[in-house]
């Protein structure tokens, strides 16, 4: 890869087709490729994303360049395809643009390889209570990356996974999660101890059971990964249960659209408050993204305030949540288990609803550590591995 083009970001991207040919128009440059694959790019596009050292600095891979700056209609005066495969582009200012063909051919915006590159996108794997459950060992993961990027990918994709053969000495949790990032602090702390105390600030800090919910629903963002860590497990019942958020909410929208759109349109607002701080946050309980694809699920009942809709929308707004509830205690969603001892639950946190059942502490101790990474962390660090 020639020097002038190596700057536009710390990845690499392979050729998947050379450049054959390049003819200028009015307002674009047409590329050529091997494959008989034709991609437009507009003058100010190329202008714009000029890798050189003048337009992105070397150091931080980071842009200097503002489209501002450059004359509106700003045209090449020579275009060709150079020695080494790249697209060379001279301009009317003198200024010289070279664009590595495995990048270019990674951000081309023709129709299709737009669709090629949405259709190359990971996407959910849905799953129902037969989920094979991704387990992976803890050993493994602190000593091996191509593990680690094995068990982040599957929490990415599925939402669920557990660890085995974590110490299970109190604070051990902090290295695991660190092996992402650093983890995101709270107001129940860096981790958090899931025990029954008698001056309990959340439900969590009982023995009742805790119905499915996402954690800290009432923060502008709920954070993405949740880790729950057992230290000791010796009280009878206390099971955890899951729900995949995200294919609940695709069954809710082929089987009772109108239901669907009620959760995406009409917000709720959740509360979390205690003697010390007052926590709230309105927003719909099911989120789309850009692209209308379900991107979070908002939702823990005992964190609710009253609703608060037009005349109009109340009785749609109770028909949908009441649906959405009881989807949640359908079996064909339901996934439960018991955690043991030196096991630990990581789970997308804006995705993956998880439930305890009641325990008896009566019967034995329980302790569970716990703590919070956020997604965009996840997503980074897959990233790093995978270069």
């Amino acid at each position: 890869m020639n020097t002038a083009a190596a700057f536009a970001d710390f990845r690499t991207y392979p050729l998947i087709s050379a450049l054959t040919g390049v003819q200028v128009m009015a307002d674009r440059v047409l590329v050529k490729w091997a494959d008989h694959r034709i991609s437009p790019f507009h003058h100010s596009w190329l202008r714009d994303n000029c890798p050189c050292p003048q337009c992105v600095y070397t150091v931080t891979r980071e842009q200097v360049l503002e489209i501002v700056d450059i004359p509106e209609n700003l045209l090449p005066t020579e275009t060709t395809v150079d020695a080494e495969g790249c697209l060379r582009v001279q301009w009317q200012d003198g200024h010289l643009s070279r664009f590595d063909p495995g990048w270019l051919r990674a951000h081309a915006y023709d129709d299709e390889s737009r669709a090629e590159r949405l259709a190359g996108k990971p996407k959910a794997r849905l799953w129902h209570n037969d989920l094979q459950l991704p387990v992976f060992e803890y050993q493994a993961l602190m000593n091996d990356n191509d593990a680690l990027l094995q068990w982040l990918l599957a929490v990415r994709d599925i939402g669920l996974t557990q660890v085995r053969g974590v110490p299970t000495e109190p604070g051990s949790l902090k290295l695991i999660a660190q092996r992402i990032s650093f983890i995101r602090e709270s107001n129940f702390g860096v981790l958090f101890n899931v025990q029954s105390k008698a001056d309990a600030d959340s439900n969590a800090y009982t023995a009742f059971n805790l119905p499915l919910h996402s954690d800290l629903p009432t923060r502008e963002l709920q954070p993405g990964l949740q880790f729950l860590h057992c230290l000791v497990n010796d009280a009878e019942g206390g099971e955890s249960i899951f729900v995949d958020g995200f294919a609940i909410a695709d069954a809710l929208r082929r089987e009772d659209p109108a239901s669907f759109n009620s959760l995406c349109e009409i917000p709720v607002e959740f509360r979390n408050k205690d003697r010390h701080s007052d926590y709230r946050c309105l927003a719909p309980i099911i989120a789309l993204n850009a692209l209308g694809q379900v991107s979070e699920i908002r939702m823990a009942n005992f964190l609710r305030g009253p609703f608060d809709a037009s005349v109009e929308q109340m009785p749609k707004l109770y028909r949908a949540y009441r649906r959405f509830i009881a989807m949640t205690r359908e079996p064909r969603f339901r996934l439960m288990q018991r955690l043991n001892p030196g096991e630990l639950w990581c789970f997308d946190n804006r995705r993956t609803l998880h439930a305890r059942n009641a325990f008896d502490p009566a019967t034995g101790a329980r302790h569970f550590q716990g703590c919070y990474v956020d997604r965009d962390e996840l997503l980074s660090r897959i990233l790093v591995l995978q270069r």
